[in-house]
């Protein structure tokens, strides 16, 4: 049989999407051209690699070891052209890094500002993920390096303690509960929210812990950003809850002031998240480093 890089990427990227198309989009092929490929993988190994519903695709057995073994693969060509990239200046690194809300929206701008400027020859791409999404990823070699809470943190994981990060609800400076130091996300349920698009990180967390009350957020508008919700919540629109370090950055411009709750989930620690470091391409190992000096 004969596989090229090609064909492992995109059958990587079709499992990951969940759909030949998507893959194919993502892979920078005709749809035409994937299929062939993905067929041509299943007659050279003799077994189907998908199932085909209405739905999308799935993995068959053989689907899940040939995607093991294709990541494997596909790390070990990356490290490669990590390692050599060093001694080649024309050739550009590529570190992929999964996190959550608030650690991409307030801990990692001004990290990556001055990461990126000392390195130009290293890009860096970023996705939002819920904790427990990206430990999960990072296992799999779905990305270099990952930062999450506690949620994260699933066995076979290398990580480092990042930064503390508490959630507050943020309040218009003349409302009633301005007043008030602390309260419990239930006594909460009843006011109008402010939030993020659906599918972000903090949305679903916050969504999360509304649901386990039973409950639902009141929401009255969602916006792009943190900056947003700050924004909307001093111009009287609803309670919005937020990292304390945005709020405390935007209580300087804004008549917002900052609720404390009294769950335990309000009080995260965020971690630095990789498979194993020794084996991260030179570019990741570069800003895995820089990552973890002190904050």
């Amino acid at each position: 049989m004969r596989f090229d890089f090609t064909d492992l990427r995109l059958f990587q990227f079709v499992i990951q999407t969940g759909s030949i198309t998507r893959g194919a989009e993502r892979a920078h092929l005709a749809l035409a051209s994937a299929s062939a490929r993905i067929r041509g993988m299943e007659e050279a190994l003799g077994v189907p690699l998908l199932t085909r519903g209405r739905r999308g695709v799935e993995p068959t057995e053989a689907g899940r070891s040939l995607l093991d073994h294709a990541r494997i693969v596909l790390q070990q060509i990356e490290t490669m052209r990590g390692d050599l990239g060093a001694y080649s200046r024309g050739l550009k690194g590529s570190v992929r890094i999964l996190a959550n809300t608030s650690a991409l929206s307030e801990h990692l701008p001004a990290l990556l500002a001055s990461f990126l400027a000392a390195h130009p020859t290293v890009d860096v791409d970023l996705e939002d993920r819920e904790s427990p999404a990206i430990g999960v990823a990072i296992r799999a070699g779905e990305a270099d390096i990952g930062i999450g809470s506690q949620a994260a943190l699933v066995p076979g994981l290398e990580c480092h303690a990042f930064r503390t990060d508490r959630l507050v609800l943020a309040v218009p400076a003349n409302h009633p509960l301005a007043r008030r130091r602390k309260s419990s996300f239930a006594e909460l349920l009843d006011l109008d929210f402010v939030g993020l698009p659906r599918g972000t990180a903090l949305d679903d967390h916050v969504s999360m812990q509304a649901a386990r009350l039973g409950r639902a957020l009141r929401l009255r508008v969602r916006v792009n950003s943190l900056d947003a919700v700050c924004a909307m919540v001093a111009a009287g629109v609803g309670v919005g809850i937020v990292p304390e370090t945005t709020l405390s950055r935007h209580r300087r411009v804004l008549p917002i002031a900052a609720l404390r709750l009294s769950e335990a989930w309000s009080l995260r620690e965020l971690s630095l998240i990789v498979r194993d470091s020794r084996r991260l391409t030179r570019p990741a190992r570069l800003l895995y480093d820089a990552l973890r000096k002190p904050g």
